[in-house]
């Protein structure tokens, strides 16, 4: 005597639903890890001297709207803490003025000692770059800067 049909039955068969229970669990731990390992980027501060003012304005303008050029008592400019040379600064600066819709404005922070050639010269390459906002960041506005923190 045959059995047919073989007499035995799957007890567990393939499910063609993707189990979703633990979806808030994954995307609450991912969640978690991309706010742990990020890092924001701030701004290095260059070792200069700032010049002096008698007088100063604070600028209110939103952080993203203004560049700071950084220009060292050795002639060693920087533009958001990336050394660049002088001749680079024009063609760096002119697409980011237009991105910006020119309002754009650049904080010039030297030391107290740059040479005014250089000082000239970069306010030669802004003005071939088109931008005309432009400030000049001193020792007053910094104090300013620090007791509003």
């Amino acid at each position: 005597m045959s059995i047919k049909g073989g007499g035995f039955n799957r007890k567990s068969s393939a499910s063609d639903k993707i189990p979703d229970s633990s979806l808030a669990d994954i995307a609450f731990l991912l969640l978690i890890f991309f706010m742990v390992t990020t890092v924001f980027r701030t701004d290095k501060e260059q070792d200069i001297i700032w010049p002096q003012a008698e007088a100063t304005e604070k600028i209110d303008e939103k952080r993203d709207d203004i560049l700071n050029v950084w220009m060292t008592q050795a002639g060693e400019i920087f533009i958001n803490d990336q050394p660049i040379q002088m001749s680079q600064v024009s063609p760096l600066v002119a697409p980011l003025y237009v991105e910006t819709d020119q309002r754009l404005v650049v904080s010039i922070r030297s030391d107290r000692e740059v040479p005014y050639r250089l000082i000239d010269e970069m306010q030669e390459q802004l003005k071939a770059a088109g931008v005309v906002r432009v400030v000049f960041a001193t020792e007053l506005e910094q104090r300013m800067t620090r007791a509003r923190r």
